[in-house]
């Protein structure tokens, strides 16, 4: 585990001075990033944001989503996709943390601790462990590393993690390999070295700028 750890700290640093300190919009209250990250299951980020704008553009207030029918918040994330799954989900997530909090705002998971305010969030239907990440290191800046479907495979690939690890079960592991104060940039980094450079099909190893760090390169190259 040693040798991991330091060899993605070593990975860290080289995609931070090729892509430089990564900064990931603006942020957002913790519902919202919440709402957004169950829409991005299953889509691209223009059609995420696409829905998310709809959705609020339609019920400017959380309350209006939740008591909504279930048609008419359907219709507004459309193009996010599978909104017949999405739009129930988001309903029951929105009444049922409306009923245990008496509010919308999530700030306080800011001051519980770290694994309490994952196991608070994974406890609703269609929120994982990847969505609540997203929600603990983005809204509300706690060392959480999200996994996605890109850092999930790059890591993979180039051997900071077991192959056959499961996607859920790369969430804990990576936060054990990766230091905390690293948890944001390296996630971008990751992200932006999957979409750009370390292809699903077809990894363009030639321009990688980690290439001599990489398990698949000594294997296949």
């Amino acid at each position: 585990m040693k040798n991991v750890k330091e060899r993605a700290l070593q990975i860290h640093h080289v995609l931070m001075g090729v892509f430089g300190e990564p900064v990931w919009g603006n942020p957002m209250p913790a519902m919202d990033e919440l709402i957004t990250t169950i829409l991005s299951q299953n889509t691209n980020d223009v059609n995420q944001v696409r829905a998310f704008k709809a959705l609020r553009a339609k019920f400017p207030a959380w309350e209006q989503v939740r008591d909504a029918s279930p048609e008419a918040v359907m219709d507004a994330i459309r193009p996010a996709g599978l909104a017949n799954q999405k739009g129930p989900r988001i309903q029951a997530v929105l009444k049922a943390i409306y009923e245990e909090r008496g509010s919308f705002d999530l700030q306080f998971l800011a001051e519980l601790p770290l694994e309490e305010a994952r196991s608070w969030l994974t406890k609703f239907k269609g929120v994982g462990p990847k969505t609540a990440a997203i929600v603990l290191c983005f809204a509300l800046n706690r060392p959480a590393f999200p996994v996605d479907t890109h850092v999930y495979r790059v890591t993979g690939r180039i051997g900071l993690r077991p192959e056959k690890l499961t996607l859920e079960q790369a969430h804990p592991y990576l936060e054990s390999v990766f230091p905390p104060e690293t948890y944001y940039p390296a996630h971008l980094n990751l992200i932006r070295l999957g979409r750009e450079i370390c292809h699903a099909r077809k990894p363009n190893c030639k321009i990688c700028p980690i290439v001599d760090l990489c398990d698949y390169k000594a294997k296949n190259l």
